[in-house]
């Protein structure tokens, strides 16, 4: 922590932060100031991924003070910190499962176990140097997850504990029903439906919420695997339950095998609407305990989600992150009557939406646009909550003759003047390309049209 004070000042003073050889390859230093803080400002969110920023998070608190400073400075006025990756392991106090000892990351092309010896709390530290910078740090959470395998390993809780297998989901696919443990999928999801990983789940974020100073919690990957999930006799039985009758020809009066989303038998099968039904009110049920239970111990914390823009195919996760006063039946033929009454949004505090269309597809009103995925889920959630929306600038499709500069810039524009706030994804391939004075000059303009 030596000279910290000094370094802050000089990268302030000077914006020198392009002499940070992992942040920027470009040679051009701008001139940098502390973005102007208005009441009419709307947001921006920066999403900083667990796994792929462990290199220089991991055990450096100096690495994270920087990257943070970097984000302050681009015009960033809200961090959503990973701190339970896909392996459901986590980098914050509780004592209800494991600390994350390392995660997977990619270094100089090569897929590397990056260890974590520090013993401080990780998330403190992002909470306590954030708030020294004016910024606002929301943990995010990896929510029905508990497992992940990869080329370095396999680690989580559905590996340690076999008492635990049952809460593995069980996937419908044409080979049979069979556990996600026994399928090629790296990240090993949880069974939703399942009581007893509700309840495991809601204790980890009544842990996460007595961060007294965290200003708010994301959920992610609070849904279903996929379409193929989850097809448990658990399951079953509670789908029973919930229409009132035995189900006979399982899983083909519900969903056949191998159907893909976008490309639904016809005729429906006969089960098909309600199970759809069952299983989004099985995600918004948990939305509301969860919550619930959040708020019972902070008052005070934001609760919010990230979900996929794409509301259309969503229902393959089995999520309706719509109002309820959205009627769904209306527009898609998939939904039941009663599948409105499961949007969750008026549950929440916000909702990050991840606008994840090409780097050539900025503007536009439609899906699989930026601007049009905002406008959107802005039109269906219908005021429930805020809605943040933006690019993932790192893993989208670039076409040939694409400025992806230029349509980071862009997407500033185009994503926070159609909903309530601009949200990026992720702070690692800003530092790897260099990239940060694209999106810092997309905000600043927005700033600027404010003064107008």
């Amino acid at each position: 922590m030596k000279k910290i004070s000094a370094l802050l000042t000089l990268l302030l003073l000077t914006g020198l932060y392009l002499t940070i050889e992992s942040c920027s390859k470009d040679s051009k230093t701008p001139e940098w100031e502390w973005p102007d803080q208005e009441v009419t400002e709307k947001p921006r969110y920066i999403w900083i991924d667990a796994a792929a920023n462990f290199p220089d998070f991991a055990n450096s608190r100096e690495n994270i003070i920087r990257d943070l400073t970097l984000a302050k400075l681009s015009g960033f006025t809200h961090v959503v910190v990973d701190i339970r990756p896909t392996n459901g392991d986590v980098l914050y106090s509780t004592t209800k499962t494991d600390q994350v000892k390392w995660l997977g990351a990619w270094i100089s092309s090569s897929f590397t176990k990056v260890e974590r010896t520090a013993t401080w709390d990780y998330l403190q530290a992002f909470i306590d140097e954030g708030h020294k910078l004016g910024l606002k740090v929301y943990a995010g959470f990896n929510t029905f997850t508990g497992g992940n395998t990869s080329s370095l390993g396999s680690v989580g809780v559905l590996f340690r504990d076999n008492t635990k297998s049952s809460w593995a989901t069980q996937l419908n696919t044409t080979g049979g029903i069979v556990s996600i443990m026994q399928a090629s999928n790296s990240a090993k999801f949880f069974n939703p439906v399942n009581t007893e990983v509700q309840e495991y789940l809601c204790g980890l974020l009544e842990d996460l919420a007595r961060y007294q100073d965290l200003d708010g919690i994301v959920l992610d990957r609070c849904r279903f695997d996929g379409f193929e999930s989850d097809f448990s006799t658990y399951t079953k039985q509670k789908f029973e339950e919930y229409i009132g009758t035995s189900v006979s020809n399982f899983p083909n009066s519900v969903i056949p095998p191998g159907t893909e989303v976008g490309a639904l038998p016809s005729p429906y099968p006969t089960y098909m609407k309600q199970w759809l039904e069952f299983r989004v009110k099985t995600i918004h049920d948990f939305i509301v305990k969860a919550r619930g239970r959040v708020k019972a111990v902070n008052p005070n914390i934001k609760f919010g989600v990230y979900v996929g823009a794409w509301y259309s195919s969503y229902y393959g996760v089995g999520v309706n992150w719509a109002s309820p006063l959205y009627n769904t039946s209306s527009y898609y033929s998939w939904a039941s009557t009663n599948y409105k009454n499961y949007g969750y949004a008026d549950h929440t505090d916000f909702v990050l939406v991840g606008a994840y269309a090409a780097a050539n597809k900025v503007y536009g009103s439609s899906e699989w646009t930026m601007q049009g995925f905002c406008s959107r889920a802005k039109d269906i959630i219908k005021g429930a909550a805020p809605v943040y929306g933006g690019p993932d600038v790192g893993n989208w499709t670039v076409p040939a003759g694409t400025d992806v500069n230029a349509s980071i810039t862009s997407s500033v524009d185009a994503c926070i003047n159609a909903c309530d706030g601009y949200f990026l994804f992720d702070m690692i391939h800003l530092k790897k390309a260099g990239q940060w004075q694209y999106v810092k000059t997309g905000i600043d303009n927005y700033l600027n049209s404010l003064k107008k």
